[in-house]
């Protein structure tokens, strides 16, 4: 028999991510040959002769690279008639492996840099994500800023009820939804609101994009430097940050760094900003940030989209504008307020400017955080045809947790068992250093996914659109199949809360909003129409979560119990939590599907 578990401490130890140039301890069990050669990859091969220990096991000691990586082991066992190799399994999950007769799927150590910490608000923390436009409305609305919200938006249409349902204006260029429409949420609005946030359990609000753009998603930025008018101002960004101070709250800015609108300072295809563009001019200052095949009106572009155009990351004067110490758009917001960025499509930017970006805003603020949007494993992944890890302490402090998020649904729908779902969550903390582990977001809805309702009602499929949008603004939840969703929704907050990482709740799913994709799964705050009895089971689990330092930072024990059922235990080992940190006690936690 060939046998290693990667998820046990009897074959790996320590289990999980280690610091560079620490010790690993490797294990063996054979019974097929009294030689083992555990191989290893950090760039180049190692053969290392394992020691027989007793009882069929193998062990071997070794001391991972000094230098933060990706490190790569299997086995090698010479037999009477031919040589076995082990190693991960075909799903590279990592725990138990299996035999191959050729190069097998190595496992993969994760070696970190031993400096690298992330924000102790985020680790012990609960985030909220808003989307600003459809949040609340402050009383004085638009009140002296009529005239900058015309001029920034001749487009726009205005809903005349708050509880109308968003429109959907698909662009006959390229079938987008233009998004055009607004409802006139305010920053000021969201200020009024803190102390309903707060009651939640939320200590992190995540807002989607707040900068000047056409759209009411605003992740086609028009102005790094200025707050939309429709949501107000600068002020208005720096009392509602300074509000969340008082409360030990903090504010997450979401920033689109890939590309910017169409309608921009920077592009300025249709005159609106009194900038000269690159759309403009070839002499316009950010006439090298873009890339033109033919001048003006083909140019390269975010997917395609038109009104996207994407910008030169490798630009030095686009770097410069981003991440200059006194006047740039990382550190300028840090000193304004926020305590960080959440970053679209962080694996489209290159490696080095997410290095320059993390050390742009925590030399602003060393407890500052840079978050990504990653939706695949964010410690091993090829983008572009680059292999990329933003686990090793030198860019990313965490990402958006798609890969549990789609774990999650699909152990709810029917479509894996609760032994598949503990693989997911195992193999995470294997391949995630702590700091990054406990930083996840981790979360269920987004403005990105179907409301979670929706998608465990099994509506959540691939791609942004999901399915036909005459046939999606159809969609009506029915009586029963809604109340097994909220039943559902509380085990996965229950699951959630839970876990290492932060819990995530998108702005109404913990009152029971429902919607397909966009534009309707971005509907107004339901204010007037809360379930009250999802919101108050919701806000007791989000409060026990924040209350507990043990279901915070206190290590982690899956079990399936069976194909429905999921254990999380959570404890202290000699008073300690995971970080060294003084944590007693320990809570069993139990997620069932039935």
């Amino acid at each position: 028999m060939l046998y290693h578990d990667s998820h046990s401490t009897r074959y790996r130890s320590p289990i999980g991510a280690v610091k560079a140039g620490a010790a690993l301890t490797i294990r063996f069990w054979c019974d097929e040959s009294d030689t083992v050669l555990l191989r290893t990859w950090d760039g180049q091969e190692h053969l290392c002769p394992m020691t027989a220990i007793g009882e069929d096991h193998f062990e071997v000691t070794i001391t991972v690279p000094e230098t933060p990586m990706l490190f790569w082991y299997d086995f090698i066992i010479p037999r009477q008639h031919d040589v076995a190799r082990y190693g991960n399994d075909w799903d590279q999950l990592g725990g138990v492996g299996c035999y191959y007769e050729n190069q097998p799927v190595s496992y993969q150590v994760t070696v970190y840099d031993p400096a690298y910490m992330t924000p102790e608000y985020l680790r012990k923390g609960v985030v909220y994500q808003i989307f600003p436009d459809r949040y609340y409305k402050d009383a004085n609305g638009q009140k002296g800023r009529v005239r900058k919200i015309a001029a920034a938006h001749p487009e726009a249409t205005f809903h005349d009820s708050w509880n109308e349902r968003p429109a959907l204006n698909p662009d006959p260029a390229n079938g987008d939804n233009m998004a055009l429409d607004f409802f006139g949420g305010t920053l000021r609005g969201i200020k009024q609101k803190l102390d309903y946030i707060q009651s939640l359990g939320a200590n992190v609000i995540y807002l989607n994009p707040i900068f000047r753009a056409r759209s009411n998603h605003r992740y086609d930025t028009g102005s790094y430097e200025e707050v939309d008018p429709i949501l107000g101002d600068i002020e208005a960004f720096e009392e509602l940050a300074a509000a969340a101070k008082k409360r030990g709250m903090h504010i997450m800015l979401d920033g689109v760094f890939s590309h910017t609108g169409a309608d921009s300072q920077y592009f300025n295809r249709f005159g609106r900003y009194d900038t000269v563009g690159a759309y403009q001019s070839k002499e316009s200052p950010y006439a090298d940030w873009f890339t033109f095949e033919e001048f003006p009106d083909k140019y390269k572009s975010w997917w395609g989209f038109y009104t996207l155009p994407a910008v030169d990351k490798s630009n030095p004067e686009y770097r410069k504008y981003l991440l200059d110490a006194e006047n740039g758009v990382f550190p300028g917001w840090i000193k304004r307020g926020s305590c960080g960025w959440r970053l679209d499509v962080a694996d489209e930017l290159p490696v080095d400017l997410l290095q320059e970006m993390r050390k742009a805003i925590k030399q602003a603020d060393p407890d500052s955080v840079l978050l990504g949007e990653v939706w695949e494993d964010a410690s091993n992944k090829v983008s572009y045809g680059t292999p990329r890890s933003y686990v090793l302490g030198d860019t990313l402090d965490s990402v958006m947790n798609y890969p549990l998020r789609r774990g999650v649904i699909d152990f709810f729908n029917g479509t894996i068992d609760a032994h598949a779902l503990r693989r997911i969550i195992l193999h995470q903390q294997e391949v995630y250093p702590a700091p990054f582990f406990y930083a996840l977001m981790n979360l269920l809805g987004s403005h990105d996914r179907v409301r979670i309702l929706n998608a465990l009602c099994g509506y959540d499929r691939p791609g942004a659109i999901q399915m036909d949008r005459a046939e999606a603004e159809k969609v009506t939840l029915g009586e029963h199949e809604l109340n097994v969703a909220k039943r559902h929704y509380l085990e996965a907050v229950k699951l959630l809360c839970a876990l290492p990482g932060a819990p995530t709740i998108y702005y109404g799913d913990e009152i029971g909003m429902t919607g397909m994709a966009d534009p309707w799964n971005r509907a107004p705050m339901a204010w007037d129409f809360a379930d009250d009895s999802l919101h108050d089971s919701i806000q007791l689990l989000l409060n026990e979560r924040r209350e507990s330092a043990v279901l915070q930072t206190g290590f982690l024990k899956v079990n399936a119990m069976d194909e429905n059922t999921l254990v999380i235990t959570r404890y202290a080992e000699d008073g300690k939590d995971v970080f060294g940190q003084p944590c007693e006690g320990e809570r069993v936690v139990s997620i069932s599907r039935k």
